[in-house]
């Protein structure tokens, strides 16, 4: 079986959904299916591996799109095209969104699913409106089968009728727990310049609007003032490659920052690699994610950080999780509540009872996001399919 993957982004380039689909493309050789990468022409061959497998010929993610991935497919026959979509990978554009209605005009079109990473809506045009939205509908009905990675989208979708050919299969977690094989906890933390006392608060992934990063700044310079050797440790890149709203907003944190006079406890690792990445994770005492939205298991560095066993402090999710427990599974704030969330901290730095059993919890969460089980259930997905 042949799948065609299109995507706004893969390794090297940095953002969620480059690790997340070189991660399905890997596992999913197993189960007897080769893989294709289409691709805009932002991607640059780093791998002569990958040469024969990546097709970075797509000039942009405007209406040329629909010729372009046309007259690829004719070219290299597929049985699926898997659309990887997230609207900040494409530029926030809408030709991705009404690509499966126009491909399905011509007689050779390839089975067509859809992996909904987000449900954030395209820019299309100025005064575009409710047609934002309905551009995220026709993607959804236009393809074959959907997936969902989150009970969230699932419950959204299902209102509009799409429930026949919807399908909820988790992200996996893109950062094993494999730090240098030289890895002392210690001996890392005081490399970093903590002392054995201090309380470091760790944030991963790029920031933006919707992750809470004026909350993160908020709550340290609240903790600093209540006198708590607090640090933040903040992993990853500043802001990706797809998404230019994200460099706009880390100017305003680094203005934040500057503001609370702040810099001497915040460390920004930049891009790593993932073993190193795993250590700064390990390095640090719990994980501070104050989304806007609620927790969700859309992010994929919530993943991680639940793998690496930290206790998670974050905000209530939009509806019910049926794998979260308030003050079992982690700590649950309201959101934008610069002093909910710091109690929630304070808490975890004097109960270390309470902080080594949302560890033991979190690692028990993090194994449910298998990739064997995800590419398993996807190899499934495309062959009903296909066949």
């Amino acid at each position: 079986m042949n799948v065609t993957f299109l995507t706004g982004e893969y390794p090297p380039m940095q953002g969620g959904i480059a690790d997340y689909t070189a991660n399905l493309v890997h596992h999913i050789q197993h189960q007897q299916i080769s893989s294709s990468i289409l691709i805009s022409r932002r991607w640059q061959e780093y791998d002569t591996d990958t040469l024969s497998l990546v097709y970075p010929v797509l000039s942009n993610w405007g209406w040329r799109l629909w010729w372009q991935v046309s007259k690829f497919l004719q070219k290299h026959p597929s049985d699926i095209l898997h659309i990887q979509y997230q609207a900040g990978a494409y530029e926030l554009k809408g030709g991705i969104n009404w690509l499966p209605f126009y491909l399905k005009q011509w007689s050779n079109c390839p089975k067509i699913i859809t992996t909904f990473h987000d449900l954030r809506i395209p820019y299309l045009f100025p005064k575009a409106g409710f047609l934002r939205w309905r551009a995220i509908l026709a993607l959804a009905r236009y393809s074959d089968a959907v997936i969902t990675t989150n009970h969230e989208d699932m419950t959204t979708l299902q209102q509009y009728d799409l429930a026949t050919h919807m399908h909820q299969i988790p992200l996996g977690n893109n950062i094993k727990v494999n730090p240098p094989s030289d890895y002392d906890r210690q001996a890392w933390r005081t490399k970093l310049g903590f002392s054995p006392k201090t309380f470091v608060l760790a944030y991963f992934g790029f920031l933006n609007e919707s992750k809470g990063g004026k909350e993160l700044i908020n709550v340290l310079n609240q903790l600093i003032k209540r006198g708590i050797d607090a640090h933040l440790l903040m992993i990853g890149g500043k802001f990706g490659d797809s998404d230019p709203t994200n460099i706009a907003y880390a100017t305003q944190i680094e203005s934040l920052i500057e503001k609370y006079n702040l810099s001497h406890h915040i460390t920004f690792t930049g891009y790593a690699d993932l073993s190193h990445v795993s250590a700064y994770l390990l390095s640090a005492d719990a994980a501070l994610l104050p989304y806007h939205d609620g927790v969700s298991f859309r992010r994929t560095t919530l993943i991680a950080m639940l793998k690496h066993g930290l206790p998670i402090i974050s905000t209530k999710p939009t509806m019910p999780l049926p794998q979260i427990i308030p003050n079992k599974t982690m700590l649950l704030a309201t959101a934008y509540d610069i002093r909910t969330l710091t109690e929630s901290v304070m808490l975890l730095i004097h109960d270390d009872t309470l902080r080594k059993k949302l560890s033991i919890e979190s690692k028990l969460l993090g194994e449910t996001f298998n990739w064997d089980m995800i590419s398993q259930k996807t190899a499934d997905l495309y062959r009903k399919q296909a066949y």
